[in-house]
């Protein structure tokens, strides 16, 4: 296991922020530990996980997102009745519940261990971006509990360049990055400030990891599900830079902090001559693996964000039935 980090992290915000925001962070980092982290340290990983998702599934319907997720999942699967749509949609609030509750055991999930939590599938196509000598650019999303995706990259080990969405509060940052870092992770940088280091990355061979399921608004309108979405085309354009496959890989949840990690097999992006065609066709590639994962477990992607403009919800009459 790697011993040290390398945590890149603006310090822009923070020498910006007011006295009243910087009280404000410290405050809710001890909330944070008095109130979620020592509590769910406490219950140990199967209960913290079980009471976590009973938690978010109470709580979650009541908030305004739960129509974001009951619209999204209408719009993906306009043949199902009411009932199944409301189903999955408390499925996905147990499911990321459940990955919160587990957060803090996270270094007692070793994906390697025999018999253990996790079973990696396809974990030869990640010894191959070892052995190839080539970079590798590792496209994800968020099936189940994501983090598990990454200890399964880093402990097989391959030296690879993680990306994230930074948290405000510079201290709670620090706190969820140490702990990726006992569990494997070695590099951890932020989306858009972290450019530099995956540039780096792999033009010295190395792999990244990227998210590339979520709302991207500087992105390409490509079809996921029968709609156009906004997608990112980072990861395509990276890989086609740098003579790189593209890896896809995903997670599903068997149980409490139980998983499969499926490492799908490496493709090259669409090369045709014609840059802004061959991107595209790959991107569309990659929303066509989303919506296989999702359809693989349906309760286990993360519903909640707006993936989709408003006007695809009325195209496709999302309204309550």
């Amino acid at each position: 296991m790697n011993t040290e980090q390398q945590y890149i992290r603006s310090k822009d915000v923070e020498n910006r922020a007011s006295f009243g925001q910087k009280l404000m962070w410290r405050l809710e980092a001890i909330g944070w530990d008095l109130l979620y982290w020592a509590p769910m340290k406490a219950l140990g990983l199967d209960r913290a996980s079980n009471f976590c998702g009973w938690v978010f599934r109470k709580l979650g319907p009541l908030t305004s997102t739960h129509q974001t997720a009951l619209k999204n999942i209408r719009l993906a699967f306009p043949d199902w009745d009411d009932e199944r749509v409301k189903a999955t949609a408390l499925e996905a609030w147990e499911c990321f519940g459940r990955t919160a509750g587990e957060l803090p055991h996270l270094p007692e999930i070793d994906p390697y261990e025999k018999d253990g939590r996790v079973e990696v599938i396809g974990a030869e196509h990640l010894d191959g971006i070892r052995e190839s000598g080539r970079p590798g650019v590792i496209v994800a999303g968020h099936f189940a509990n994501w983090e598990v995706m990454a200890s399964a990259i880093c402990n097989r080990p391959v030296d690879c360049y993680i990306t994230y969405r930074a948290l405000n509060n510079p201290h709670i940052d620090r706190k969820l990055n140490q702990v990726r870092h006992d569990y494997g992770i070695s590099v951890l940088t932020p989306k858009g400030l972290g450019t530099r280091e995956v540039m780096s990355a792999l033009s010295k061979n190395k792999a990244v990891a990227l998210m590339n399921d979520q709302k991207f608004n500087e992105g390409i309108a490509v079809p996921l599900f029968g709609h156009d979405a906004m997608t990112a085309p980072g990861p395509t354009r990276l890989a086609r830079k740098y003579d790189a496959p593209l890896i896809p890989i995903s997670t599903q949840r068997v149980g409490p902090g139980r998983f499969k990690v499926f490492v799908h097999a490496p493709f090259e992006v669409e090369n045709t001559g014609d840059e802004k065609t061959d991107i595209r066709k790959t991107v569309e590639r990659i929303n066509q693996w989303v919506e296989n994962e999702v359809q693989r477990a349906p309760g286990q992607w993360f519903w909640m964000h707006r993936r989709w403009p408003k006007e695809a919800w009325t195209e496709a009459d999302t309204t309550d039935s």
